[in-house]
């Protein structure tokens, strides 16, 4: 069986166990643990390990997806989800301002060890007070690099929405592979 994994990243209350969930055909695994701090002013539980969700695409491929905390203080957790996975989706809850340093420290941390293909889904656009992709791609440092990653809108509890999300991760892993063909061919 081939299987593509897939992790979804984000702070607290971007939408990540909601994404896994909405496009999983298995009963997510989850790690869920009701918050006890100030958390619990955004929502009810946290995840504290991680949620997986699989996909089958064809009946010999299918997609793992691997949500990691959203807390800092289980960034262990992010390191051994991203270690082996072959694209992520960091997903920004772009109506919380202040949760933007937050995604640019997660970016940053995965970035720094491995070089994978990934996206930026932004969350809540619908929101009042939600920032523009070109203010959110500023805040994210990521506005002036050369392979800018694509930035796409996903409403994480909405099917058609994850789908085309994962879809576009899909592409992000073939012109990645492609890309690293011709490159190593070439030489």
């Amino acid at each position: 069986m081939e299987v593509l994994r897939i992790v979804v990243t984000g702070g607290v209350g971007a939408g990540k166990t909601s994404f896994i969930r909405t496009i999983s055909e298995i009963d997510v695994v989850d790690t869920d643990k009701a918050t006890t701090d100030e958390l619990a002013q955004i929502k009810a539980t946290t995840t504290v390990a991680l949620d997986f969700g699989r996909l089958n695409i064809a009946p010999d491929q299918s997609l793992h997806l691997y949500g990691t905390p959203g807390q800092s203080r289980f960034e262990f957790m992010w390191e051994i989800l991203i270690a082996k996975a072959h694209v992520y989706i960091l997903l920004v809850d772009a109506h919380r301002p202040e949760h933007l340093r937050y995604g640019r420290r997660i970016l940053n941390f995965i970035n720094q060890r491995v070089q994978i293909p990934y996206l930026i889904g932004l969350t809540h656009t619908d929101c009042p007070g939600a920032w523009e992709a070109e203010d959110i791609a500023l805040a994210l440092g990521i506005a002036d690099q050369v392979s800018q990653p694509r930035i796409i809108t996903v409403n994480a509890t909405e099917r058609a929405s994850v789908v085309k999300a994962v879809i576009a991760l899909v592409e992000e892993v073939s012109i990645y592979c492609k890309n690293s063909y011709y490159k190593n061919s070439s030489n």
